[in-house]
């Protein structure tokens, strides 16, 4: 406690705090004003109108077995598999 009649000072760290908190506040009061909000996203885009070609799908394809079997480190005898998960997968994103 401080005598009467002497000034109270602040330490640093204290100082710091309660600008912090006058910062803070001053933010949150700013975010809450009229400010345009961005749209939001609620449906994905129509993509039954794009018209892959045969070479596309296969390229396509062909790219994602190879990431697949870069990730099982290129091991022999998991070829036919990753090609088929491959063209599963492409096939169904082309169904949305």
């Amino acid at each position: 406690m401080n005598p009467p009649g002497k000034k109270k000072t602040t330490t640093r760290k204290s100082a710091k705090k309660t600008a912090t908190r006058k910062t803070a506040v001053n933010v949150k009061k700013a975010s809450t004003r009229n400010v345009a909000k961005k749209p939001t996203r609620t449906s994905r885009p129509d993509i039954s109108a794009i018209n892959i070609t045969p070479e596309e799908r296969w390229k396509m394809i062909a790219i994602a077995a190879y990431l697949k079997a870069e990730k099982r480190g290129f091991e022999p005898g998991g070829e036919f598999q990753d090609w088929t998960e491959a063209e599963q997968e492409v096939d169904k994103l082309m169904s949305r």
